[in-house]
């Protein structure tokens, strides 16, 4: 891991903090990526939430993905932040970690109504928010990341 992202000092006072993964698991030497649809935003999505006080990006990416997926999971490396305004009109930003699955399932729950496995060249597509697809592009291009990504997808994806 990289270490623990710092929100600058002069970052505006009512910023929204907020964490999440890009969970990833191999099945049959293919690289399969999880999607989350949340019927209340209408949207495709990855699994992400707001810090709580006192916790880390990656304490929170590790908390968020397990209360909306069901799986626990390790962080491989960070991957990325996204930065936008909020639907109630604040500023947010959202740090990213790439991440493995080691545990559980997923069941629907209050935030997310559907999970879905896919593969690299079907992510994309899928995905609602422009920024998650750029998002997925750094998974995919950045040079600390791509090797690991590809390594088990190479024969299957």
């Amino acid at each position: 891991m990289t270490g623990e992202l710092i929100v600058p000092r002069d970052a505006p006072a009512d910023l929204i903090r907020a964490a999440g993964g890009v969970v990833v698991r191999v099945v049959d030497s293919r690289m399969e990526v999880a999607c989350i649809y949340r019927e209340s935003r209408g949207d495709w999505t990855f699994p992400k939430g707001k810090l709580d006080p006192g916790e880390t990006f990656e304490q929170a990416a590790r908390r968020e993905v397990h209360e909306e997926s069901g799986m626990r999971c390790r962080i491989v490396r960070f991957v990325g932040t996204t930065n936008y305004t909020h639907r109630k009109g604040r500023p947010k930003i959202v740090a990213y970690y790439l991440m493995e699955v080691d545990e559980g399932e997923f069941e629907p729950n209050e935030e997310v109504d559907e999970l879905v496995w896919l593969g690299l060249d079907q992510v994309r597509a899928r995905l609602t928010w422009d920024r998650d697809q750029e998002l997925f592009d750094l998974v995919c291009t950045t040079p600390e990341v791509r090797p690991w990504v590809v390594k088990d997808s190479a024969a299957g994806g």
